[in-house]
């Protein structure tokens, strides 16, 4: 049995934009407690937790690394996350298994995208927060850094502690009532710190207010009850690579992050779950990852409740039959160090279990599920078809491993082109993916932007469409008559198929095939060769012949009417829609809002960020953001980012549809003569 329990864990997530030093600091974290014995250096690729070849080689995060270290006698769980925003799938993951996300900025490039969106992400997810700037060497003008804070994210943030000695060192604001420090004053700071505190405490705001002064030592307790509510998001200072603040940093952790018995409460279904080493096993993966030295598949499961032994019988999800851990390990980089149990609040990973991100495991009798954060939809897309024909197996089956680890990235054949699509965040996102595959599995793929996927619906309605389907040859016959009606669906709500015929015009047997004819030419598609959706269809009368009728009859006569109905009811194209974030140098705001323009696209809002950089929102058609990457680049020399997600879907202008459609006809002739 571990030597803590669970009210001496404390698990931190490290989140934040890239280049903020988050890998650093978590080296320095092993190497200042002692957990390793030399300091991993990202620069010199020895990092203790960058160590896969695809991250050395590219100089920055891919996946979220885990760590553990002891400080004060607390034993902390560190996940060490990318800060790329096309990597932001495995950091969104990383919050299902801590109570408070550490948000690690940089002195010197300030606020950026990711830190606006991990910050975002883990207050919507009920996550306590911590601050923490760092390369403080670099830069020590960090009152306006301070005040950028404050403005975007609330005056909840205050500084704990500050730099001194040109940021050689740190002095604890909250113990300190003066004292000296390289910026502010630290009097004025321990007083704001002290009253931010006493906020979530009745009773200490009443002591406060009436003698203007409190003991520290009383508020212990009331921080890392402040910091779990939101009301109190702690500054702090390091520059980890110089290793200064690393341990004020972890012993403030120890000390007043909200251990799993006092942060975020999860809940089975509707079921809070009580972290009880004694009671039923229930815990939730988090994060899969593939060994890279034996291509073992592992499972990083936060232990909820129970006690998790390595000959314990757990089930995953609805499934019915129990699998045995054999092992429990702890992730200390890329080592793997075996463990006997792992308590409520605990991490571990476990080896060779067949499990998805998110999954329950438990004991037997606790199916359900436990809430995740939400996941940005991966709208960034390449078609890819093998180098080699005889590859084509074994690309999907190693496209299969990366969509099991990585909850942003999907692959699939796309059902009307039979193009194998993979979707991602972004091109960095997809480009790391397949030099992945060609590391790993020696797969080499072509790329090319695919098609995009619209869809066809219509916005009039039609009644009494008949058509007769008949056909005599030497034998048997064909026959099938329906009458059907046609209008809209509500958006969303896609195919409906109502059975209107009252008595025996079309024997009952023969209806569903109407249905079935139907639905497969609502995925042919009508107009362009898209599929149809959000339409109702009628089947409002018909005929049957005593001998004739057969279902294939039927299906054909409803597919046909059900064309000759889609092209009176004014149809029109759908096209996706995306919810567009675009971070540049304010200089560039005006060429990228030209720029969007150009594309069809509808500013929503511009926000400025301390630091130089404006982010623009904006909603633009999916189709007219093929080459949006490299243009986004030439226009910021390669200082702009975005991501982009799906917003909805909306009719086609006349002028573009019709290119669409002649598009389509061309090529549905030129595949005909190819055959």
């Amino acid at each position: 049995m571990p030597s803590y329990t669970t009210a001496d864990i404390r698990n931190i997530a490290l989140v934040g934009h890239q280049s903020a030093g988050k890998t650093s600091l978590a080296d320095a974290m092993m190497h200042v407690t002692g957990a390793v014995n030399r300091l991993g250096d990202v620069n010199a690729k020895n990092s203790h937790l960058d160590f896969m070849e695809e991250e050395k080689s590219r100089g920055c995060s891919i996946d979220s690394h885990l760590a553990f270290v002891t400080a004060k006698g607390k034993t902390i769980n560190v996940v060490d996350t990318p800060g790329a925003p096309d990597f932001i799938g495995p950091a969104i993951a990383s919050l299902a298994g801590v109570e408070t996300a550490v948000c690690v900025i940089s002195a010197t490039a300030g606020i950026e995208v990711n830190t606006r969106r991990m910050m975002e992400r883990a207050k919507e997810f009920g996550l306590g927060r911590m601050i923490v700037i760092n390369k403080i060497d670099a830069n020590l003008e960090l009152d306006a850094l301070i005040g950028g804070i404050q403005e975007l994210f609330g005056h909840e943030c205050q500084p704990m502690n500050l730099p001194t000695n040109k940021g050689a060192g740190v002095i604890d604001c909250f113990l300190n009532k003066e004292g000296t420090a390289d910026f502010s004053d630290v009097a004025t700071v321990h007083t704001a710190l002290i009253e931010r505190i006493v906020e979530a405490d009745e009773a200490l705001m009443e002591e406060y207010l009436s003698t203007g002064d409190i003991d520290p030592e009383k508020l212990g307790g009331v921080v890392a009850k402040a910091i779990a509510a939101g009301s109190f998001v702690p500054i702090l200072f390091t520059n980890a690579r110089g290793e200064v603040g690393v341990k004020e940093l972890l012993e403030i952790i120890a000390d007043f992050a909200p251990s799993p018995l006092e942060g975020k409460q999860r809940s089975l279904g509707e079921t809070p779950i009580q972290l009880d080493p004694a009671g039923k096993f229930v815990g939730q993966v988090f994060k899969l990852f593939a060994d890279p030295r034996s291509n073992i598949k592992y499972s990083v499961c936060r232990v909820h409740s129970g006690t998790l032994k390595a000959d314990s019988s757990i089930y995953i999800g609805a499934e019915r039959k129990a699998q045995r851990p054999g092992s429990l390990y702890k992730l200390q980089g890329a080592e793997h160090p075996e463990i006997d149990a792992a308590i409520p609040g605990d991490i571990v990973a476990m080896a060779k279990l067949d499990t998805s991100i998110g999954d329950v495991l438990h004991s037997g009798d606790e199916a359900g599920t436990i809430e995740m954060p939400k996941f940005p939809h991966p709208m960034y897309a390449l078609a890819i078809e093998p180098k080699s024909r005889g590859d084509a197996d074994k690309v999907s089956g190693a496209l299969h491993k990366f969509t099991e680890e990585d909850p942003c990235f999907i692959a699939d054949r796309d059902p009307q082109t039979g193009e194998l699509v993979i979707h991602g965040i972004g091109d960095l996102h997809l480009r790391s993916i397949l030099s992945r595959m060609q590391q790993y599995f020696k797969l080499e793929v072509n790329t090319k932007p695919p098609k995009v996927p619209y869809r066809e619906t219509i916005t009039g309605s039609v009644k009494d469409i008949e058509y007769t389907h008949k056909k005599q040859t030497g034998g048997a016959g064909q026959f099938g008559r329906v009458v059907i009606a046609l209008e809209p669906n509500e958006r969303g709500k896609g195919y409906e198929f109502i059975d209107e015929i009252f008595g025996g015009a079309i024997d009952l047997s023969f209806r569903p095939s109407v249905d079935k004819g139907i639905q497969a030419q609502l995925k042919e598609g009508v107009l362009a060769g898209y599929p149809v959706v959000d339409v109702k269809v009628r089947l409002t009368d018909g005929k049957t012949h005593p001998v004739d009728s057969k279902d294939i009859a039927f299906q054909i006569a409803g597919r046909e009417a059900f064309k000759i109905a889609f092209m009176q009811c004014k149809p029109v194209l759908l096209e996706p829609i995306v919810n567009l974030e675009v971070t540049v140098p304010n200089d560039k705001v005006g060429d990228i809002q030209g720029d969007l323009a150009s594309r069809r696209g509808r500013p929503t809002g511009q926000t400025m960020l301390p630091g130089g950089l404006s982010i623009i929102t904006g909603q633009v058609p999916l189709a007219e953001m093929s080459d949006y990457h490299s243009r986004l680049s030439s226009i910021t020399g390669g200082q702009g980012s975005y991501t982009m997600e799906l917003s909805h879907y909306e009719a086609v202008p006349g002028n573009v549809q019709q290119q669409i459609i002649e598009k389509a006809k061309k090529e549905r002739e030129e595949a005909r003569a190819a055959h």
